[in-house]
């Protein structure tokens, strides 16, 4: 956006800013009721709208929870789905249903994953079930939602867009202001160079200036090994072999610079596709790529995509012909600049609190 539309657009965001700024004070003053819950929430959000990297977040968490116990929970409004009310997702769910990104998670780990736009509601559904109460809830993309109070919250900033250098929207795009970052127990400032240095990290934190109560950690995308989506067992070494093949990356997430930086890495060509982010493709869509894709003479190349974009090519519709176009699967993870064993017992002690103990005390 250039600054003259930033400029047009200031006096909106005034008024945006003192709404919120309103809201959050009417919760401080407890006229707005925050709910606390006698089970451990872990809530994942950030200040701003786009994508942070909160998703990779909260499969990391996922990942060390269930070292503890398998009794997980993730609760999510489920962004774009047609459905309403509370879902509980099932091996059968579909994005229509659920939305991406609860699928991403049901899909891949042995867990609960429910939706609800009022997640007030849907903690106390996940509560209320029978034998499969869970003893951790993940609740994503929650900071906002101040009905809930959260027994952890972790909020995540991009490096690329950090938060104290933002405005509010729609001139910028934070949802509300900088200073709401108090509410935060952990800040993790994500996508971090490769290159940074120390020096940097550590200029970094004193213009993050965390509170006494508050921890900050530093973490980047790790990108794994391409795998097909008609057959899993097929895989691309990154290393070793991306270099032989030319590259249609489409994607529909809500930054793709990274992924594609990444893969003109390590790749002879990369020509991206770009779609809104949670875009619903059609069958068209999937045709003209593949009709995009054939324009290309020659051998050795292939169609690259996300795992959050796989999740909406998953359905009776669309799989037939994705199936048989020649798509690989890049996955991502999130790992820590270092601090990591801190965050990790971070989590562990928390996860390990006795919940009525932590609430009192806390």
């Amino acid at each position: 956006m250039n600054s003259a539309i930033k400029i047009l657009l200031y006096p909106i965001s005034i008024i945006y800013g003192l709404i919120t700024f309103l809201r959050n004070r009417l919760y401080d003053w407890t006229f707005l009721k925050e709910n606390h819950f006698d089970i451990h929430t872990i809530g994942v959000g950030n200040l701003s709208v786009g994508g942070a990297g909160k998703t990779p977040l909260v499969e990391y968490l996922i990942r060390l929870l269930l070292q503890e116990d398998s009794r997980i929970a993730t609760l999510s409004r489920g962004y774009k789905r047609k459905t309403k009310g509370f879902i509980l997702a099932t091996d059968t769910s579909t994005v229509q249903e659920i939305g991406d990104e609860p699928l991403l998670y049901k899909l891949k780990y042995p867990i609960l994953v429910a939706v609800d736009d009022n997640r007030v509601s849907g903690i106390k559904n996940l509560m209320a079930l029978e034998k499969k109460s869970p003893r951790y809830i993940l609740l994503d993309d929650v900071f906002q939602h101040r009905a809930i109070k959260c027994g952890l919250n972790i909020v995540v900033s991009d490096f690329n867009n950090l938060y104290f250098n933002d405005m509010m929207l729609p001139s910028g795009t934070l949802r509300e202001y900088k200073s709401e970052i108090i509410r935060a127990d952990v800040i993790v400032i994500s996508k971090i160079p490769d290159k940074i240095t120390a020096i940097e990290l550590r200029n970094l934190l004193k213009d993050i200036d965390p509170k006494a109560y508050q921890q900050v950690f530093f973490s980047y995308l790790k990108y794994g090994e391409l795998y097909s989506i008609s057959n899993l067992n097929e895989k691309i070494h990154t290393l070793n072999d991306l270099y032989r093949y030319r590259i249609i990356c489409f994607s529909g997430i809500a930054s793709a610079d990274l992924l594609i930086n990444y893969l003109k890495e390590y790749s002879a060509e990369v020509k991206h596709l770009t779609f809104s982010d949670h875009y619903e493709y059609s069958i068209k869509d999937l045709e003209d790529i593949e009709r995009y894709y054939h324009s290309f003479k020659g051998g050795n190349k292939i169609m690259v995509t996300t795992e959050k974009d796989l999740m909406r090519l998953k359905n009776i519709v669309l799989w037939p012909i994705a199936e048989r176009m020649n798509i690989y699967i890049l996955p991502v993870e999130v790992n820590f600049k270092d601090k990591e064993n801190e965050f990790n017992e971070m989590i562990f002690k928390y996860a390990r609190t006795n919940r009525f103990h932590h609430q009192k005390y806390s």
